[in-house]
């Protein structure tokens, strides 16, 4: 039985910066809000986060996750940060279940907290952290098709009205963030951007096509110049797993003078 439900990928930031009013995230401040009213208040929520890697795809069960601050170098408030949002042990649960039910490894950790992929931006989409949450890792190795086929398999999680947000950066190179006026920086940000743009939002794409292009995305222009590394974009991958599908909208907005991007899909 598939049920209703809403996929976002997001760009979620530098850290806590979002939260400590810093004028260069006002467009993801305000485009997360946006998106947050036109979805509603979900029943559950399933994060697929930037900042946790495990050996296994690995869930956190907890009932009450502990803040996780991932982070260093900040002002003393991005410590005193609280999401006190519950788990969800059923939704855990089930989780695992449809992963492993598809082969993939899987396993519950009732001692992880919630990191700053899942609160930074949760609390300013759901600032009253009444809504249960429930996180989910990548996969060391960061393997692209094994993330779209984690999205598959959580096309078969059976729970209405549930809203998943894939949390990581559309564009993560570090070193640029403080150069972000150079021309490379310009050129390889907006080339890799263009092309996820592309790949999301064709809907002459054919669905084979659209899959294979973000499994080989490291062919894209500027792509490894963009991700050094990949972990903030792998989020996307399992979006568009469980989505297989083109984004409905698509998101261009600037953080830190960077172009970035969100992706949205309305599951019925």
């Amino acid at each position: 039985m598939k049920s209703n439900r809403n996929i976002v990928y997001i760009s979620h930031g530098g850290g806590p910066m979002p939260l400590l009013g810093d004028p260069a995230h006002f467009e993801m401040v305000n485009t997360l809000k946006h998106i947050a009213a036109e979805v509603g208040n979900p029943s559950a929520i399933l994060v697929i986060s930037a900042h946790w890697e495990a050996r296994l795809a690995t869930v956190t069960s907890g009932i009450a996750p502990r803040i996780i601050y991932d982070y260093g170098g900040f002002p003393e408030e991005a410590y005193k940060i609280q999401y006190p949002a519950p788990g969800e042990q059923t939704l855990a649960k089930g989780v695992v279940n449809v992963l492993r039910d598809n082969g993939i490894d899987a396993e519950q950790d009732e001692q992880r907290g919630f990191d700053h992929g899942l609160f930074v931006p949760l609390s300013i989409m759901y600032p009253e952290a009444d809504i249960p949450c429930v996180q989910l890792s990548l996969v060391h190795g960061l393997d692209p098709e094994l993330h779209i086929k984690i999205g598959k398999a959580l096309q078969l999680l059976n729970w209405d009205n549930l809203l998943v947000i894939g949390s990581g950066f559309s564009f993560h190179n570090m070193r640029a963030f403080f150069n972000p006026n150079s021309p490379d920086v310009s050129k390889n940000n907006i080339a890799f951007d263009n092309w996820l743009h592309e790949t999301l939002s064709d809907k002459a794409l054919p669905e084979h096509a659209r899959e294979n292009q973000l499994a080989h995305w490291i062919a894209a222009p500027g792509a490894r110049y963009c991700h050094p590394r990949e972990e903030h974009l792998m989020p996307l991958h399992v979006c568009y797993g469980m989505a297989t599908q083109p984004s409905d909208k698509a998101f261009k907005i600037e953080i830190m003078k960077i172009q970035a991007s969100m992706f949205y899909w309305e599951i019925v």
